[in-house]
């Protein structure tokens, strides 16, 4: 049964056929014992391929260059700022430094022997700087002006 079943082809539609076997041509040109022969580099190509390659390389070191010197220079800048903010709340405030310690302020004895035991003038009030503005207007001199010395 084997034997009939074999001849029958076992495609349903009519239209399609068993494909023909592949003939390999008589002249064909078989694989060779070894490929090492079809591999052969152009050692020409060589300088050109290197001085390529190190010249992308010096381009890229200098792009990474200015890259890192543009990084830095955002860093300070806002590192900057930052120290002008608090100096800006605190005079003298250094971040890293040392810690600010209060000192006692020493007299100014500059004024001479006058200054020293001498009290500030007391606060003058709005009356009386009206009156020296309206003296002042009229070019008569108050008892303070006549008290202070000319120079």
């Amino acid at each position: 049964m084997n034997q009939s079943a074999a001849d029958i082809p076992l495609i349903k539609s009519p239209s399609l056929r068993v494909p023909r076997p592949v003939e390999l041509p008589q002249d064909i040109h078989p694989l060779p014992d070894s490929v090492n022969p079809y591999f052969v580099y152009p050692f020409t190509l060589e300088p050109h391929t290197i001085t390529l390659e190190s010249s992308r390389r010096s381009t890229l070191a200098a792009h990474a260059a200015r890259r890192e010197a543009y990084l830095r220079s955002r860093d300070d800048e806002k590192e900057r700022r930052k120290r002008d903010a608090l100096r800006r709340i605190a005079p003298g405030f250094e971040p890293h430094g040392s810690l600010l310690v209060p000192t006692k302020g020493t007299p100014n004895n500059s004024g001479g022997p006058q200054n020293q035991n001498s009290q500030p003038p007391p606060p003058r009030s709005v009356m009386d700087q009206l009156v020296d503005q309206l003296a002042a207007l009229e070019g008569t001199p108050t008892k303070e002006d006549q008290s202070l010395p000319l120079s």
